[in-house]
């Protein structure tokens, strides 16, 4: 299996990294290797179409968008896009 790449689209703000720590926290219980990066850049958060920040995206796909999701909703974003791989 390929590494996953994870990214927290996010301005940086407490909630972007909020996110950020609950997705290391999944990788990590999950055991999986993957690659979790908060992005800033206007530009490319726009590139995803992406209106709602923080966003959660996983393997280029957009899965979460606009909250701060719990540990459960983070977790079947990530297995959902693992079943694709």
């Amino acid at each position: 299996m390929s590494k996953i790449q994870i990214e927290v689209l996010g301005s940086g703000c407490a909630r972007c990294h909020k996110l950020e720590e609950v997705a290391q926290q999944v990788v990590r219980e999950l055991q999986i290797d993957a690659d979790v990066q908060l992005v800033n850049d206007v530009r490319r958060i726009v590139g995803y179409g992406v209106m709602q920040t923080p966003a959660l995206v996983v393997n280029g796909s957009v899965k979460l968008s606009g909250v701060v999701s719990d540990k459960a909703a983070v977790t079947r974003a990530i297995m959902d896009e693992l079943a694709k791989v």
